[in-house]
């Protein structure tokens, strides 16, 4: 792998995981263009979650099985077309379907993923799974500032017809720059498919991360999906263009990813999870303080959304790096069964912060995110216990006679 293949891998990362999230700032302006409920806009945002946990089962298995050049070029053209649909949409029922098709689509950063990893050594795979989550962290994060910024002053429909020109743009230089490679695996599709069942009920360490990335994720989500309507309502009175502000403070969380690959290298995933545990426990009690309103509200909501998006964004890397060391040949498939419960955490994480906020206010938000730490944290215990457990039978069965 050349120096400068990361790079525009990172940058593929970004341009497509933004896709995803850009609608979660622009519930506000959907639901005023269409004359619809804040409610009912926002379910844009969980469609489109939905959408990409579901193409994330049904497409990234086939990394292992077909060339990932035109696979991946394919699925950008795909998402090219149906945020092109999602911009001209004259009411929410095609909205609603165009957006979970880009979700579907949109799933190109996890076949580039599991496809870097095996263009490097293993002592360097956590720096540059590292690279590639700066981008993915820098797209989630920075696409909410596009969304914002661009809706507040051009409407709702600019930022996917922008969105569109530059996916379709992506696929053309992805498909020119990306190396070729063999099929790792000559399964055929629904193999594949039960496959990635089967290494979620054998592989511990791949449900230990799912677990952390399911909480902490679906804790994420639910603070940002309940930002854009806390930061728009009577609290703040402000424009979804504050959320994309708030949002660029957060995008400092990406500079992080790459040195906690580099930590994943030296002191082992684990230790880099339970840091990020921690700090989204920090983060719900920062966080709280957002119900203030005012300068000391923004403050808290800034500094608690920084502390949390530093805390999912390494922990994806410490998670990934993980699962990518289990099984080479079947990286694709082991982080399509990762990815799908990690998304299907998110979507229910969007789901829960929009009802949280709605019927009890912000605090329930941050009472669920301090829950979804909590529980990463019971996992990582009793993960630790488990790995105890298996040191100390080791020494007996090698005891045992032949």
């Amino acid at each position: 792998m050349s120096r400068k293949l990361p790079l525009l891998m990172a940058l593929a990362c970004g341009v497509g995981v933004a896709n995803v999230y850009f609608p979660q700032a622009l519930t506000p302006l959907i639901a005023d263009g269409l004359g619809v409920t804040p409610a009912m806009a926002a379910i844009v945002a969980t469609v489109t979650q939905l959408g990409y946990a579901i193409g994330i089962f049904l497409l990234v298995p086939l990394g292992d099985r077909l060339p990932r050049r035109p696979l991946i070029t394919g699925l950008l053209a795909t998402t090219g077309v149906a945020l092109l649909v999602a911009g001209l949409a004259p009411a929410t029922g095609l909205l609603l379907t165009a957006g979970a098709v880009v979700g579907v689509a949109t799933v190109v950063p996890q076949l580039l993923l599991p496809m870097a990893a095996g263009l490097v050594e293993s002592d360097r795979r956590g720096s540059v799974i590292g690279t590639l989550q700066a981008g993915l962290i820098g797209g989630i994060l920075l696409a909410r500032t596009f969304g914002g910024v661009l809706g507040e002053h051009l409407g709702w429909r600019a930022p996917y017809l922008v969105a569109a020109v530059l996916t379709g743009l992506l696929a053309v230089v992805l498909g020119v720059a990306l190396p070729g490679n063999a099929p790792a695996v000559h399964d055929r599709y629904p193999t594949l498919l039960a496959d990635t069942l089967r290494m979620l009920r054998d592989e511990r360490e791949l449900r230990r991360s799912v677990l952390f990335q399911v909480t902490l994720f679906g804790g994420f989500s639910a603070a940002w999906t309940a930002l854009a309507l806390l930061i728009t309502g009577p609290r703040y009175g402000m424009g979804t263009q504050a959320v994309g502000l708030l949002a660029l403070i957060g995008a400092g969380s990406m500079f992080c990813a790459p040195a906690a690959g580099r930590w994943v290298d030296r002191l082992g995933a684990d230790r880099v999870n339970l840091w990020c545990i921690m700090a989204a426990l920090a983060a719900a009690a920062v966080l709280g303080a957002g119900a203030l309103g005012g300068v000391a509200g923004l403050v808290a909501l800034a500094v608690g959304l920084l502390l949390l998006d530093v805390a999912v964004q390494c922990g994806q890397v410490a998670n990934q790096a993980r699962i990518f060391a289990l099984r080479p040949e079947a990286r694709s498939r082991l982080n399509t069964g990762y990815m799908t419960c990690a998304f299907l955490g998110g979507s229910a994480g969007s789901w829960l912060g929009t009802r949280a906020y709605v019927q009890l206010g912000w605090g329930s938000v941050c009472a669920l995110i301090a829950l979804a730490a909590v529980l990463a944290l019971a996992a990582y215990l009793t993960g630790r216990h488990g790995q105890r457990s298996d040191r100390e039978t080791q020494p007996q069965l090698a005891d045992l006679p032949r």
